[in-house]
């Protein structure tokens, strides 16, 4: 097998960046999801934005500097989903790298997994809020760290219950954090997914419609052995070396999947059935029972750090013999 593409996600939620070549770390793709959005509620509590709530998302397109900025764009859809703004067509400059000793700290609470992050401040919320149409707040992970809950790390004990144990649980005897820990990606470093994979949903589709694989939001994509052959997948060694990816969970899928990019909401035809398309024979994993499985969550192996790139040769060097069981605690 090969590599066929790679993505990063600095601000979650967003459209995705296609990289050629990337530096791999114990979280992820280098800058992958450092940043994340959260809606603002009257009352002052705060949501976490994600696609599947909020399909508006992906109007936004972001792109990484050489000097480290990220560029943010905002496409209003022909059919706006609010009023007209100048913010609208002007370009958000996020630094990768803020001095978080200017910045305001706040809590967020991601899939059950705390971490203590940093609010950007008040031009990068306005900025949003506009094109939003409500109160946005943007957030950066900073030294915050987010625990990986029930056994999806490859050094998973059995989870500790509440947020003050899940903290202590990133601190060893010697005082040191724990290996395995999170930005705010969702429940594992990478997502690995196949094109093999992605032929069958296609082929589910009516009318010569075909799946795009951007919607699945992957970091690491491969040409596969064939379709869903990844179920099984634990270990992959890329170029024949000691980079090693050890698969541990499966990606149980939502309405994200069924989102138009060009409008901001769920797409009309065929490409807004790809989830119902899946549900039919999909939804293979015991411990996420009404969720089709689309692609593998991964960790990189020992904390060592890789770089990789398209063309890349990758060997399924380790095989499950029985699929894994989705156990990440009040999400499933």
């Amino acid at each position: 097998m090969k590599i066929t593409a790679i993505w990063v996600y600095p601000i979650k939620a967003l459209r995705g960046i296609p990289l050629h070549t990337a530096h791999l770390g114990p979280q992820g793709v280098r800058y992958d999801r450092r940043f994340m959005l959260l809606k603002v509620k009257e009352d002052g509590s705060r949501e976490k934005m994600q696609l599947a709530s909020f399909p508006q998302c992906s109007l936004f397109e972001q792109q990484i500097r050489e000097d480290e900025i990220i560029n943010v764009q905002y496409h209003a859809p022909t059919t706006p989903l609010v009023p007209s703004d100048p913010t609208h067509a002007t370009t958000l400059k996020v630094p990768l790298h803020p001095d978080i000793s200017q910045l305001e700290p706040v809590d967020v609470d991601l899939h059950g997994s705390h971490a203590s992050a940093y609010r950007m401040g008040e031009d990068y919320d306005r900025w949003f809020s506009a094109c939003f149409g409500f109160r946005v707040m943007l957030v950066f992970i900073g030294d915050g760290r987010r625990p990986v809950l029930g056994t999806l790390a490859p050094r998973s004990e059995p989870t500790q219950k509440g947020w003050l144990a899940q903290i202590t649980s990133l601190v060893s005897a010697s005082g040191q954090r724990g290996p395995d820990w999170l930005a705010f990606t969702d429940c594992a470093p990478f997502l690995v997914t196949s094109e093999a994979s992605l032929r069958n949903v296609s082929s589910r589709l009516s009318n010569g419609v075909e799946a795009e694989m951007y919607k699945f939001r992957p970091n690491i994509v491969v040409d596969g052995e064939g379709a869903w052959d990844e179920d099984f997948w634990a270990e992959l060694t890329v170029n024949g070396g000691e980079d090693r990816l050890l698969l541990t969970a499966n990606c149980g899928r939502c309405t994200s999947l069924n989102v138009d990019y060009e409008t901001g909401r769920q797409a009309d035809g065929e490409l807004g059935t790809v989830l119902k398309k899946l549900m039919k024979d999909r939804r293979v994993d015991k411990g996420t029972k009404w969720a089709p499985i689309f692609g593998r969550y991964a960790f990189l192996n020992d904390d060592k750090e890789a770089t990789v790139s398209v063309g890349d040769q990758v060997e399924v060097s380790r095989r499950n013999t029985e699929r894994t069981v989705w156990d990440w605690p009040g999400l499933g």
